[in-house]
């Protein structure tokens, strides 16, 4: 389990295509205090610790992963919202994310308003319904609130702080961008469905 509180900015430092894909993630965390089998969201996908290195880890992931998310527009040298997984006792400053992302949405305009900057972006129709006004959601990782939901277009607003310790502040038209519904509103919905 995650929070979407980003905690490091990692880069893609090798891909390399062997059965599964395997990433080579450069991070400034202190890996001596990364365990094996660890799990780090990275932009927003729960990946397995499978090699460490000084300042780097490398996760593999499966083909099924791929098609689920933004990975296969990863590249060397691109930027990843990365966040170590929750401990009992850490302060939850987002929203329970599994890491398990629920499909991929488009960046369909980017506006600066003031300091901020207004995202919105296109969900896949079959996901747009478990997104509402003022809930929250997880993209590339980070938790965000809702602001405005017009049929599958949803916007966000990032201020300087998101966008200077996360990715976001790279963020354009057409980006791929991993998307994770809250858990509440999938059991909302699934309840609603049965009542």
């Amino acid at each position: 389990m995650f929070t979407g509180i980003i905690t490091d900015i990692g880069t893609i430092a090798v891909l390399t295509q062997e059965g599964d894909l395997r990433v080579r993630i450069q991070t400034g965390y202190d890996t001596a205090g990364i365990d094996m089998g660890a799990s780090i969201a990275s932009d927003g996908v729960c990946l397995t610790v499978v090699d460490l290195g000084p300042d780097w880890y490398d996760v593999q992931v499966s083909a099924e992963t791929v098609s689920k998310t933004n990975l296969a527009t990863w590249a060397v040298g691109k930027r990843l919202n990365l966040e170590r997984a929750l401990r009992v006792g850490d302060e939850l400053g987002g929203h329970i994310v599994s890491g398990h992302v629920d499909g991929v949405a488009e960046v369909v305009s980017v506006v600066d308003e003031g300091d901020s900057t207004r995202v919105q972006l296109r969900a896949p129709d079959d996901l747009a319904r478990f997104i509402a006004p003022k809930g929250s959601v997880a993209l590339n990782g980070t938790s965000l609130t809702v602001n405005e939901v017009q049929g599958a277009v949803f916007g966000i607003n990032f201020i300087p702080h998101t966008k200077e310790v996360t990715t976001w502040g790279d963020v354009a038209v057409g980006d791929a961008v991993n998307l994770e519904i809250d858990t509440l509103a999938r059991y909302v919905a699934r309840l609603a469905e049965v009542a």
